[in-house]
């Protein structure tokens, strides 16, 4: 329920279907209103655009570790967890990391079109909606809807994929007004920034995977660069929900864009929810989580 409520603040609700940490479990997300939306198609890109304050849809939780994210292949793209071999997908802690190190989650309304090279990274993108870690004081919930102001961006090469990883801040936390740019956080939270690198190279290591690789040596690009690569993804995005890119596997069932084809009713979007296996409790969190993974740095 908290979740429920911390989000309606923001003029958005959640309901559960399934039970979490079950390969089941889906988070549909609803307007102020009570109807269903899609968190990636129908929560609006800008809170503010003046003032270059986005949205930004929570995915995981700081300090925990289940990868949860939009499922971008589903009607109404509810937020479940990642499942990779068979297995719920959970990311290991390496040492001195405990789960994610921000609140992580995603900007609606942008895709990094997998058919488009980035002119920055010579790679394309991964297909999702761009990520933000979001460095504020406060611990977020799981589909939360924040106002976020952005601080620049880390370029992660994954797997061959340009996979920008925005930095921002929560324009609600008590500091948000000292923070206007990348080398703000340098100064204000000394050492985030290189632990968001480290992070980020080491964390598929405890899975058998290679360090990952980063475009610009592992530099941040600062607030501009970033706001340019995110309204380069919001432009693919609006390619994509026209029907003027083809988006593969992506499911772009929408119920605001008002001149896409994949518009649909509310009776459509409740088909799908009720669809869904009733709410329940969550599954136990397997022991192995806990585990933390030492390893020497290269």
């Amino acid at each position: 329920a908290s979740a429920g409520a911390c989000a309606a603040m923001s003029g958005y609700g959640v309901e559960e279907r399934a039970g979490p940490h079950s390969p089941e479990y889906r988070l549909f997300f609803k307007d102020a209103a009570g109807r269903y939306i899609s968190p990636f198609h129908d929560i609006p890109i800008y809170a503010d655009a003046g003032k270059n304050v986005f949205n930004m849809v929570v995915e995981v939780p700081r300090w925990t570790n289940a990868k949860m994210e939009i499922s971008t292949k589903e009607p109404l793209n509810p937020i479940k967890q990642d499942v990779k071999k068979g297995k719920l997908r959970f990311v290991a802690n390496v040492f001195p990391h405990k789960g994610y190190i921000w609140n992580y989650g995603a900007i609606p309304q942008t895709w990094e079109d997998p058919g488009h090279k980035d002119e920055n990274t010579g790679c394309c993108g991964d297909n999702d909606p761009i990520d933000v870690c979001e460095i504020g004081s406060k611990v977020c919930s799981r589909g939360e809807v924040i106002k976020v102001k952005v601080l620049g961006t880390l370029a992660l090469i994954d797997e061959g994929e340009t996979d920008w990883k925005v930095i921002a801040i929560n324009v609600e936390d008590p500091e948000a007004d000292s923070y206007n740019d990348i080398e703000d956080v340098r100064r204000m939270k000394p050492g985030y920034l290189e632990a968001t690198v480290d992070w980020f190279r080491r964390y598929k290591v405890p899975d058998g995977k290679p360090e990952n690789q980063f475009a610009f040596n592992g530099e941040f690009k600062g607030k501009d660069f970033a706001l340019d690569v995110i309204k380069g993804t919001h432009e693919h995005w609006k390619a994509l929900i026209m029907k003027k890119t083809d988006g593969g596997g992506i499911n772009c069932t929408n119920l605001t864009v008002s001149d896409s084809p994949f518009c649909c009713s509310q009776d459509c979007a409740k088909a799908t929810v009720e669809a869904a296996p009733p709410c329940k409790a969550a599954s136990p969190i397997p022991p192995e989580v806990d585990k933390w993974f030492y390893y020497q740095k290269n």
